[in-house]
């Protein structure tokens, strides 16, 4: 016979806790990781910061898509606070879902803006 010890309780919500906070650990060390690189790479090269040395640095096959993994990965973090904002401050359900909608619209398409910059190079 099972014992109940108070009420049941009831959590309502997206159930994201710690899945979003380890996705938002991951990702942010991953930004810092690439960033270290490029920092790297500028500073270690010699010669003037200029457009020709940027885009030697990302003329690589790997570099590329090292960026577009690392642009992924902003993205992803980018939508996860994004949309932990818009869970905890946003109450009425269509103005939250317009607000949603209309950042992953603007997400994907700052995607395909950078992946246009990176494979243009």
């Amino acid at each position: 016979m099972a014992v109940n010890y108070g009420s049941r309780r009831l959590v309502v919500g997206a159930h994201y806790g710690l899945r979003d906070w380890l996705a938002q650990r991951v990702t942010a060390v991953l930004m810092a990781l690439f960033t270290a690189l490029v920092l790297a790479q500028v500073l270690l090269t010699r010669g003037p910061v200029d457009y020709y040395k940027w885009a030697g640095i990302f003329s690589s096959q790997w570099m590329k898509v090292l960026t577009l993994t690392v642009i992924v990965a902003l993205l992803y973090h980018v939508w996860v606070g994004v949309r932990d904002i818009f869970m905890d401050y946003i109450k009425p359900l269509a103005w939250r879902l317009a607000l949603q909608v209309a950042s992953i619209v603007w997400l994907v398409g700052c995607a395909g803006w950078a992946i246009q910059v990176l494979w243009r190079l």
